[in-house]
């Protein structure tokens, strides 16, 4: 299943949650993982919508959701949404005790109030 263009299925994810909120201390809404090089970014309901920023950054145009008991793919390139695909290098969605919207400790209380849901 490597023939499809922008997947890379044996490429593992970057880590459990978004790497640019993570680095800077952010949170996020949902999450979704680049289908070609593993890159784990925030959606775009999340305040820093990482995800499609590393799609303008890079190119790269499938993300799949990383969360549990998602497996829908989005393509940036066409806006289309598919409700599934290959399957990529585990684990398939971040740590089913890690919150939405998450993580722990990070989330302000008026969350909700930023959220485009």
């Amino acid at each position: 299943m490597t023939d499809i263009n922008g997947i890379d299925p044996s490429v593992p994810p970057s880590g459990s949650g978004c790497t640019e909120c993570d680095a800077a201390g952010g949170w996020w809404f949902h999450l979704r993982r680049c289908a070609q090089c593993g890159h784990v970014g925030c959606c775009d309901s999340s305040p820093a919508k990482h995800a499609t920023a590393h799609f303008r950054d890079t190119g790269h145009p499938l993300v799949q959701s990383y969360e549990p008991g998602e497996d829908w793919y989005w393509n940036y390139d066409t806006n289309e949404l598919f409700d599934s695909g290959p399957e990529l290098t585990p684990p398939a969605s971040h740590p089913a005790d890690q919150p939405t919207p998450g993580p722990a400790g990070r989330v302000p209380a008026d969350w909700a109030k930023t959220v485009r849901a």
